[in-house]
């Protein structure tokens, strides 16, 4: 039985929201409208559609700071204004996103974010439709099927230049307990290091957008990202989709009387010219780079422990 306060939690959700949701249908009408106009300047069609997706994320992270107040801290590399870069992250729930976004706010990117999403919503009227017109990835996670599709991708950042950050979460699912223990099995039977609070990662994505995009002269490095959450003293627990647009003080720490959560975004920048050239090469680059985020994740848990 919901309490009078969680009942209250969800009504101020919905009004921070219904607002948000309409803006958001308004936005995937716009984009559909962006359909023909990409067949004939494809710049002008990515560029509006970068100027309406803004709007969007700004919105919805602001309902996420301002309104519901997570606290969003970071540590690492400064990342550069404007810069076009590959990005790969964990994925530990929805937050991810603003975990992300606020860094790309700051960049001056979160207009030119373009994540990988998953091929069925390609069907979806008008949300599908505006995917497309932005440029994102739609994929089936099987590299030989999606071929055609990232070749549409990279070919538009690639040769006509689009600024972007092309965000992909290597670890390709939500990690959980159950998953983490999968993962252990795989790594056991494979030989392979398995990195601490984290799955381990799918290369073949990596690799190939790797290949491709070191073409483009305009990106210019891969941003390794690690998101850290903790929920008073539970390790590793983030906010519901719905707790994220609903609920007040999410960041309420113990002076304040509460135990809110606590919200960790770490950068670190590689040039891509630093990067190996071969395939070999490039997946256990990303599999050191996982195995380093591990650590640096039991440091944090430690840190957040005391």
């Amino acid at each position: 039985m919901a309490t009078l306060f969680e009942v209250l939690n969800h009504l101020r959700g919905v009004v921070l929201v219904t607002p948000w949701l309409l803006w958001l249908l308004v936005a995937d009408l716009l984009l559909s409208l962006l359909l023909p106009l990409k067949l004939i300047s494809p710049d002008a069609a990515y560029n509006l559609s970068s100027h309406v997706a803004f709007t969007v994320w700004r919105w919805v992270q602001h309902i996420f700071e301002a309104f519901n107040g997570a606290v969003i801290t970071t540590s690492g590399d400064k990342l550069p204004y404007g810069e076009s870069a590959i990005v790969v992250a964990n994925h530990v729930g929805w937050s991810d996103f603003y975990m992300i976004q606020t860094l790309a706010l700051r960049a001056g990117m979160l207009g030119r974010c373009r994540w990988f999403a998953k091929q069925q919503l390609r069907v979806v009227p008008f949300l599908g439709w505006g995917l497309w017109v932005m440029g994102m990835p739609l994929v089936s996670r099987n590299w030989a099927k999606d071929k055609q599709e990232l070749s549409r991708v990279f070919d538009g950042i690639t040769n006509r230049k689009w600024p972007t950050w092309l965000i992909s979460f290597s670890e390709a699912t939500r990690f959980t307990p159950e998953k983490y223990k999968q993962s252990q099995q795989w790594c056991a039977s494979k030989d392979r290091p398995q990195p601490q609070h984290l799955l381990y990662p799918r290369t073949k994505g990596f690799v190939t957008t790797v290949q491709h995009l070191r073409k483009a002269p305009h990106v210019k490095a891969v941003y390794d990202l690690t998101i850290a959450y903790q929920h008073g003293k539970q390790w590793h627990e983030s906010p519901s989709m719905w707790d994220t647009l609903a609920v007040p003080r999410l960041s309420l720490d113990k002076q304040q009387g509460g135990e809110g959560y606590r919200f960790h975004v770490h950068a670190r920048r590689f040039p891509l010219e630093e990067l190996p050239h071969d395939d070999e090469g490039l997946a256990r680059w990303l599999e050191e780079r996982w195995v380093e985020k591990g650590k640096w994740l039991e440091k944090m848990r430690e840190e957040w422990a005391r």
